[in-house]
């Protein structure tokens, strides 16, 4: 016999094998065994159209030959269901004709039905209904949890298992494991490995790489390779597990190691091997080896074979810094999903690149047409928040909303940290208010958006709100609470969280860490604690460590001290022009000019180049980009630009605002300096914001290297003259400036005449130290413990009155202004 046309071959040996059924017709009734078989391989063959009407012919038989569905009807039908309403439909159908009562088999089909389409609750109730619960129906309820990531009700399922004294098997225990990763609990890790050892179930295979597998994702690399050891035989499976977990846990020479344990034992690597082998050697920076994994990809026709492997090459080659190489591979990937995308968009960010970064999500939405998913929100928000594009991440707010996936905990972080970074941080706290599950992401966030706008106090107090939630802090945490004391000036506390992070928690303190606490000791004046601090630590000082410290020598005029840190940080990166330019600055304002042309003469020597300040603002929802110097800016608008500059300049002498030179190289002449200062990135910006922008209007100032001294205060009268809010991100933080937060013109005068007398009572008394946004903040504190005239300027500076306070002090002091500093004329 034939089979008809329409039959897939999957069905054709059924079909042949019955050489009783003449022909299909509906008319002609065939018996139920039969007809069972039929349901079950249109089943497999994925043809619910074809198995359903089968259904059916059962239920409209004629009643002179009645045929009615059985318990082995409805398990296939269940595994072809395409929606949870057809299987709500065959489970009604089922209790109809008393099918489930006592059947494992058809139950235990239903419950995974239910669960297949995220159907938790009704399968529970399934579960329930069913009389009698065998290993299997169990272990179907646990591995439809599991693949519906809802570690917490399987690890409850599992406990209600063994409570009911049912003997969980290797199925069992490799379904539970997984959700101790999720859950990121150690402890339930080495108790399902200690109820596996007393099932005798540590010698299966699989549940070994289970093992292995949860062991490594979760850190714990000494019981895993403990497992790896014992394993009488091991497979492909086995050696990936073990390679990805020492690529997980940042011991990339280990992860090598095993790689080449594994050729050696004759088993040859897969695809997802060599995905590990390329994060591991990312990890450590081996161009080399990473040309090799991309070499040996191509020959077996991988990297275009394979679109996982092409995107784990564009990732490898963002991470070795070499983008244009990334660009190249993802150039020529015949087929690229979201993945892919999102990748190449990461690898640019990872460079610095934020510009090129939205260049390519705009590439693909206008020319791909792909829906952006999770992994691009959390891709691209962050460029938006690196450029201070606050309209065009608003959007992108707006676009997640519209998707959903503004629920999820990973978007809803960086859009809070997109707020906060934006200068919003009154939208950041609100959104923050409002996340339904606030996990460790969204704490840090808010916490670190907090410390860089200057706002300690309140980052101390939400931390205790953390604590009280039971929420357990993690290293970014600390690094995000560490800062905030930095910039507040909290100094105990700050040691007090230092203290915390190992002894409440557990948490081995970082490079960036040891970073904060230097620049936090060293901001507050405790220079000797910092210099003690950097020389005790257990981890070798890197160049962030040694450069916080320079920059408070160079806030303090610490020479000798920030000799010893800049020599240390060119050993260290010797190619960071940036390090030079901050010795050079403090000796600049000490008055070391010979220091200042021994440093310079050292940077055309070994022919570095800086970096080019930028300084970006958003304008009708288009990113604005000044770079410092006439000679970058090629503006439409820059003439308009520079005569706004002047007219500003011009208002801000009349208020008494006077160049700080020290901050431009001195063998130019006096107009020229000026000229430098005023065309600083940051200037320009503000100029451009106030020709095109309302009055009164705030703005927003990105820059991407620290803001100098000279253009604070310049900044501060520029608020004043326009009226405005301004509020600019460096490299390090926040600077807000607002016209009813300035005091005009007695505080930076003052401050000159300070600095000055401070310089030479340093070798008599005890260095006093005013920073560039400190204000008046302290000083009445500060005149404790000086000289008369430095007393009675702190005093001064605490007056409110600064029209009555210049009159005052034009009594005391006399002083001019003469080659960059002030000089005391008489008193």
């Amino acid at each position: 016999m034939r089979p008809p046309a329409f039959l897939p071959r999957g069905v054709e040996a059924v079909v042949v094998t019955s050489g009783h059924l003449r022909r299909l017709d509906p008319h002609v009734h065939a018996p139920l065994l039969l007809t069972n078989t039929l349901i079950s391989a249109f089943s497999r063959a994925s043809l619910p159209r074809l198995a359903l009407p089968l259904l059916r012919h059962l239920l409209l038989s004629s009643p002179l030959l009645p045929l009615r569905p059985d318990a082995f009807t409805f398990p296939p039908l269940l595994r072809a269901a395409q929606g949870p309403g057809t299987a709500a439909q065959l489970h009604a159908c089922a209790l109809r004709l008393g099918l489930l009562r006592g059947n494992a088999f058809a139950s235990g089909a239903l419950v995974h039905a239910y669960l297949r389409f995220g159907r938790v609750r009704d399968a529970y109730r399934a579960f329930d209904e069913m009389r009698h619960r065998d290993v299997p129906a169990w272990n179907a309820m646990l591995s439809g949890l599991c693949r519906n990531a809802r570690a917490v009700d399987a690890v409850g399922l599992f406990g209600r298992m063994v409570a009911e004294g049912v003997a969980g098997d290797a199925v069992t225990v490799s379904s539970v494991l997984p959700m101790c990763v999720l859950l990121g609990d150690r402890a339930l890790a080495l108790a399902m490995h200690l109820y596996a050892v007393k099932r005798g179930l540590d010698d299966e295979l699989f549940v070994c790489n289970a093992m292995i597998d949860v062991y490594g994702k979760l850190g714990m690399l000494e019981e895993a390779r403990k497992v790896f050891d014992g394993m009488s035989s091991r497979d492909l499976v086995t050696w990936n597990s073990i390679i990805s977990g020492h690529e997980q846990g940042g011991q990339v020479a280990s992860a090598v190691e095993m790689f080449c344990g594994m050729r050696d034992n004759g088993v040859s690597p897969d695809v997802l091997t060599l995905l590990s082998l390329a994060s591991a050697i990312a990890q450590c920076g081996d161009i080399c080896g990473g040309r090799s994994v991309h070499c040996y990809m191509v020959r077996r026709g991988w990297d275009v074979g394979d679109i996982i492997a092409g995107n784990a090459i564009v990732d490898m080659y963002a991470k070795l810094s070499k983008i244009e190489a990334a660009q190249r591979m993802f150039d020529s990937m015949p087929v690229r999903d979201a993945v892919s995308w999102n990748t190449l968009i990461t690898g640019y960010m990872q460079n610095g690149l934020a510009s090129e970064a939205i260049h390519v999500y705009d590439h693909m939405q206008k020319h791909e047409g792909l829906k952006p998913i999770q992994g691009t929100f959390v891709s691209v928000l962050p460029a938006y928040s690196h450029l201070g594009a606050l309209q065009q991440g608003t959007r992108m707010h707006a676009f997640s909303i519209k998707t959903g996936l503004n629920l999820d905990v990973y978007v809803g972080t960086c859009v809070i940290d997109l707020y906060a970074k934006c200068g919003k941080l009154d939208e950041a706290m609100l959104l923050f208010e409002q996340t339904p599950r606030r996990s460790t992401g969204p704490w840090n966030a808010v916490i670190s958006g907090l410390g860089v706008h200057g706002h300690g106090a309140k980052a101390l107090s939400l931390f205790s709100q953390m604590q009280q939630e039971g929420i357990s802090p993690d290293h970014v945490t600390f690094v995000s609470l560490l800062a905030a004391c930095s910039h507040a000036g909290l100094v105990d506390q700050g040691r007090n969280f230092f203290n915390m992070m190992q002894t409440a928690y557990g948490i081995k303190p970082i490079a960036k860490h040891y970073a904060c606490m230097v620049d936090m000791l060293g901001r507050a004046g405790q220079l000797d604690d910092a210099f003690d601090f950097i020389r005790n630590m257990p981890i070798k000082p890197d160049s962030a460590i040694w450069g916080a410290l320079l920059g408070a020598c160079r806030i303090h005029g610490n020479v000798e001290m920030g000799k010893v840190a800049s020599q240390n940080l060119f050993e260290l990166d010797p190619e960071n022009v940036g390090y030079y330019i901050l010795m050079s600055n403090m000796y600049a304002k000490v008055g070391k000019w010979d220091g200042v042309d021994e440093v310079r003469s050292l940077v055309r020597r070994q022919n570095l180049q800086k970096t080019p300040g930028w300084s970006s603002i958003e304008v009708k929802r288009s990113v604005n980009v000044f770079y410092s110097g006439n000679q970058m800016n090629i503006h439409p608008q820059h003439e308009e630009i520079q005569r706004e500059l002047l007219d500003l300049l011009a208002k801000m002498r009349s208020l008494g605002y006077v160049p700080d030179y020290s901050f431009v190289l001195q063998d130019v002449e006096e107009d020229e300096k000026e000229q430098i200062l005023n065309n600083h990135s940051e200037r320009l910006a503000i100029a451009f914001g106030i020709i095109n922008t309302p009055p009164r209007t705030p703005l927003h100032i990105y820059k991407n290297l620290r803001v100098c001294g000279d253009c604070h205060n310049a900044t501060k009268y520029i608020s004043k003259i326009t009226e405005r809010e301004i509020i600019v991100r460096d490299s390090n933080r926040f600077h807000h400036f607002k016209d009813e937060q300035q005091n005009f013109p007695l505080g930076d005068c003052l401050k000159k005449m300070l600095e000055y007398h401070i310089l030479q009572q340093r070798q008599q008394q005890k260095e006093l130290c005013i920073e560039e946004d400190a204000g008046t903040r302290q000083s009445r504190q500060e005149a404790r413990g000086t000289s008369p005239f430095s007393r009675k300027v702190c005093l001064l500076l605490h007056e409110t009155s600064h029209v009555r306070t210049t009159q005052r002090l034009k009594k005391i002091v006399k002083v001019e202004w003469n080659s960059g500093t002030w000089r005391r004329v008489c008193a």
